[in-house]
């Protein structure tokens, strides 16, 4: 069997699940432009957390002028490491994406004794595939506090207007279709990125206490209802 369909196929083993269950995992997502990367780079700074960094069979890339740093940004391994971690059943997933090879290794997601606990941003689709193997999982879904806000956030991502109006209708589709999984499911905390400031200090206390009753959390799914209302009729840029 080639490597593309083994990764293909892979599946947790009931030890990967046990281990997944000895340990608090918080994931971030949402939609693109809501601040999630932001917020976990700072929330990382409290000392609450510890990141969890994917391996990649991918080269380095430059962002923002700098290269990404093995360790730091991903662990950067060659094919055949990454192959014989899937064989050993090593990664909590992986996947197969266009000849690279990207997973999160059992080993990274435990910490080896770290007693912080691990935090990553993943999309929805990586949160219902880690929800699905263990019951600590801890999600936190960011949404920016209005759709004009969202707007100015985004498009400061571009160097020009005619960029952003580009990229769109790519952005919309893929704004909708998260934000429709996430208020579809009722695993989600969600969080309302006003400022940094107080989406940090959200980040750590649902962190610290998963299941405390927050009433943010109701009013946050609404305005990710509004939110997502607002994206569907509004098919421009403004």
């Amino acid at each position: 069997m080639d490597i593309e369909t083994t990764v293909k196929q892979y599946k947790a083993t009931t030890a990967v699940r046990e281990a997944l269950s000895s340990v608090r995992i918080v994931l971030m997502a949402g939609i693109s432009g809501a601040g999630k990367d932001t917020i976990k780079r700072h929330a990382l700074q409290t000392g609450v957390f510890r990141p969890i960094i994917s391996h990649t069979t991918r080269l380095p890339r430059m962002n923002n002028g700098v290269e990404e740093q093995d360790g730091y940004d991903y662990h950067f391994v060659d094919q055949t490491t990454a192959a014989v971690m899937v064989e050993r059943e090593e990664f909590v997933e992986a996947k197969y994406v266009h000849g690279t090879i990207y997973g999160t290794s059992v080993a990274e997601v435990i910490g080896s004794g770290d007693d912080r606990i691990a935090l990553t941003d993943v999309d929805v689709q990586g949160v219902a595939e880690y929800v699905a193997l263990s019951d600590a999982i801890v999600p936190i879904f960011v949404v920016p506090p209005s759709y004009e806000i969202w707007i100015d956030r985004l498009s400061r991502r571009y160097a020009s207007a005619q960029e952003f109006s580009l990229e769109w209708p790519k952005r919309r589709e893929s704004a909708i279709s998260e934000l429709s999984e996430a208020l579809r499911v009722s695993y989600y905390h969600f969080l309302v990125n006003d400022t940094l400031d107080n989406s940090i200090r959200a980040v750590v206390d649902i962190a610290q206490y998963p299941t405390k009753p927050r009433a943010k959390d109701t009013s946050a799914r609404l305005v990710a209802q509004e939110l997502l209302d607002s994206i569907r009729v509004n098919t421009g840029t403004h």
